[in-house]
């Protein structure tokens, strides 16, 4: 059985980024945690709490793939560009315009305790990995906050829907308007928050899968789920959660998130398909100006265009 361990010895500007407070808590927390590691790696966390199997959960999970933690909510921040350069710079826009950080932090204030604790717990479980382990290097994010959890949708990588909007149709809307702005040695995209449709665009089918056996059927005589058997084998680390409150999950996690998005109990399996259905739609406006504002019509009345300004920093290379 292993513990948290706090390295006392390392010099303290390196946990500079997180204050004595902050500290005092990580400590308090990672004594309510049990991390047990089986044969194959796969990490059990007991908490007394959930959330302290949460904080666990994503102790764990940083010391598995902290890159991937990482890397997962850069892109849900909007901030690949800063990484990877220009490339990176609409697909940036595209999750802007539909992911909006002021939301993910008014969640967060407004979240019930129950879920606040969780929230708490997540950032830092990552926080107490990054204070423990300073030869780490973060690409960008230094420290997580507690709504970058509420930036996703779902549980899944990726699954937005943005009505068969893509990076190609931002491209060809803003290529030649957008406005970059340079200060201390950075560049910045500006665009007004506009989005368009091409209508040539072929929508490509994609789907997932599962499969559930009733116990009359298989060999053993037990139930049988395979859980998306079509995705690669670590796209999602494989945990182990408990807590004395009543958790009890095996299953796989999205890195990053905290809680078991496919897998099981003593009572019953879950997991996650994706698929075509209709559940947004994107549609043509006819935009014009009038009196220095930009109006769109609906219903034969012309509505004021909600306008917002989105700036992108990028990676010069």
């Amino acid at each position: 059985m292993r513990k948290f361990i706090l390295l006392l010895i390392l010099p303290l500007q390196l946990f500079a980024q997180f204050s004595k407070e902050e500290i005092k808590k990580f400590e308090q927390q990672s004594k309510q945690v049990n991390i047990i590691r089986d044969n194959w790696g796969i990490p059990h966390i007991y908490g007394k709490t959930d959330a302290d199997a949460v904080f666990g959960l994503l102790y764990a999970q940083c010391e598995d793939d902290f890159k991937r933690v990482e890397m997962n909510y850069i892109e849900k921040l909007g901030r690949l560009a800063e990484v990877n350069g220009e490339k990176d710079l609409y697909n940036d826009l595209l999750i802007r315009m539909i992911i909006d950080s002021t939301d993910a932090i008014n969640d967060y204030k407004n979240s019930p305790p129950w879920l606040h604790k969780l929230l708490d717990a997540f950032a830092d479980g990552v926080n107490y990995y990054l204070y423990t382990h300073p030869s780490t290097k973060a690409v960008l994010l230094n420290r997580f906050e507690p709504w970058y959890a509420l930036l996703w949708t779902d549980g899944s990588i990726g699954a937005i829907s943005t009505a068969g909007l893509n990076e190609r149709d931002l491209k060809n809307l803003y290529g030649s308007d957008l406005v970059v702005s340079k200060s201390n040695n950075k560049s910045q995209i500006t665009s007004p928050m506009t989005l368009v449709r091409n209508e040539e665009q072929q929508e490509i089918l994609t789907g997932s899968n599962g499969f559930a056996f009733a116990p009359s059927i298989t060999e053993n005589k037990n139930a049988i789920l395979y859980i998306n058997p079509h995705v690669t084998f670590y796209f999602r680390p494989e945990v182990h959660v408990v807590s004395e409150e009543g958790l009890n999950a095996y299953g796989a996690v999205t890195w990053g998130q905290f809680f078991v998005y496919q897998g099981f109990n003593e009572h019953c399996g879950w997991m996650h398909t994706s698929s075509a259905v209709d559940v947004s739609d994107a549609y043509i406006e006819k935009i014009s100006q009038q009196n220095n504002q930009w109006v769109y019509e609906y219903e034969h009345q012309q509505k004021n265009v909600m306008v917002k300004n989105i700036s992108i920093s990028y990676k010069k290379k």
